[in-house]
């Protein structure tokens, strides 16, 4: 990941109308780990890790990092988002002649599902990413066949940019741009 320029890490907490948007903490570890050993969770996105192999791996405060929101409902971690990972040049998918645009990326719990959490949460991450950079465009990549994930991309104002295959599996890859008035 590139460096933030100018965005300071972690924001304030970020209310939503059921949720919050905040930094992780050693309560979330539990979570994490179902995230990522979840084979719902991990369809399209290469499939779940060995539980055992979390356990042993993810620290006592996990996804500390520029660019990670734990999603919480009534205090427990529901989720996360990702906004500040670069997409590296060599993957397809770019807006920019120089690549590294800031890509969005989000996992709930399938308890979570269906309730529209996602697009809650995705909603205030957007906001605050407008505000923290403005104008800089956020990319988002998906498989095809993941219906919610396209769903998703719509509902939140990303436009289709191009189709291709990676790692097996035809993408969606699609941008937002913060429209502004001029003036």
């Amino acid at each position: 990941m590139t460096e933030l320029g100018p965005v300071a890490w972690p924001p304030a907490p970020i209310p939503t109308e059921r949720l919050v948007l905040r930094e992780s903490e050693a309560r979330d570890r539990a979570a994490f780990i179902e995230l990522f050993a979840s084979p719902e969770v991990r369809t399209y996105l290469g499939g779940p890790r060995p539980r055992d192999e979390l356990e042993r791996a993810v620290p006592e405060i996990p996804g500390r990092r520029p660019g990670l929101f734990v999603v919480a409902l009534d205090g427990a971690m529901i989720g996360t988002i990702t906004l500040l990972d670069r997409r590296d040049a060599e993957r397809p998918g770019h807006v920019r002649l120089e690549a590294g645009e800031a890509e969005l990326g989000y996992m709930f719990l399938p308890e979570a599902w269906g309730c529209g959490y996602a697009g809650e949460a995705c909603a205030a991450a957007l906001d605050w990413f407008a505000d923290a950079l403005h104008g800089e465009p956020l990319v988002l990549c998906t498989q095809t066949a993941n219906d919610r994930s396209m769903h998703l991309a719509a509902k939140l104002g990303f436009t289709e940019v191009e189709r291709f295959e990676e790692w097996g599996a035809e993408r969606w890859f699609g941008v937002w741009f913060l429209v502004t008035p001029f003036g």
